[in-house]
């Protein structure tokens, strides 16, 4: 059992989807994440361990791409792996038998329609086994304010590229700390810096995908 989780361990953490991808050239023809997971629940695993396996090769991706070892398209693959594995795992979700470590809203702020930052962030949390509720791009505050009344207990993540958006950053940060200031606000995108995330008013900075999971694991409910 421990054998096969390592195997779907693996497989996130080179980016191996199935059995038919191409990618890695180096395991071309083998199981990928799809077939283990299906075989390991055919075989009574607990899905929660599965989930567990999935969140260390996206550790270990994550890691690797904060260190410049991978770059955005292996960490993009790891991402279609962990898909992969949570489109078997959601039944188990939905039941309750697998729990989500919290929600995570996340949204490109108004006036900014750049996307690849906030999809990898998104793709990367989910990967960790958050319930991610993705806002899309050039998303108003109040909009944010309607997905947090609805999900009172979720963390905020809001992204920029542009330094012309960064106000419109500063602005949302402000307006949902008025009407909820227990929420936990994350920020990210080039254009900022841990200062300018204080001066915010916002809870953290990630500068990368890894660095916003390792914020997130910090409020992990289902610990």
């Amino acid at each position: 059992m421990s054998e096969l989780l390592d195997k779907i361990e693996y497989c996130i953490e080179r980016g191996k989807v199935d059995k038919v991808s191409p990618y890695p050239p180096d395991l071309r023809g083998q199981d990928g994440s799809d077939e283990l997971t299906k075989i390991a629940l055919e075989s009574g695993m607990n899905p929660a361990d599965i989930l567990e396996s999935c969140n260390k090769g996206m550790l270990k991706i994550g890691e690797k791409f904060s260190r410049n070892e991978v770059f955005v398209p292996e960490l993009l693959m790891a991402a279609k792996a962990m898909k992969a594995v949570m489109a078997h795992l959601k039944p188990y979700f939905q039941t309750g038998s697998v729990k989500a470590k919290g929600k995570f809203v996340i949204g490109t702020v108004a006036g900014d329609l750049h996307d690849i930052g906030k999809n990898l962030v998104s793709m990367v949390a989910e990967g960790s086994g958050w319930e991610v509720h993705d806002l899309g791009v050039d998303v108003k505050p109040v909009k944010f304010l309607d997905t947090i009344k609805n999900n009172p207990d979720c963390i905020v993540g809001l992204s920029a590229l542009l330094t012309t958006t960064m106000e419109n950053m500063a602005k949302t940060v402000q307006e949902i700390k008025k009407q909820y200031p227990g929420i936990r606000i994350l920020v990210g995108g080039a254009p900022l810096t841990k200062d300018a995330a204080e001066k915010m008013g916002a809870d953290g900075y990630a500068h990368d995908p890894q660095s916003a999971v390792e914020f997130l694991a910090k409020f992990n409910k289902a610990s």
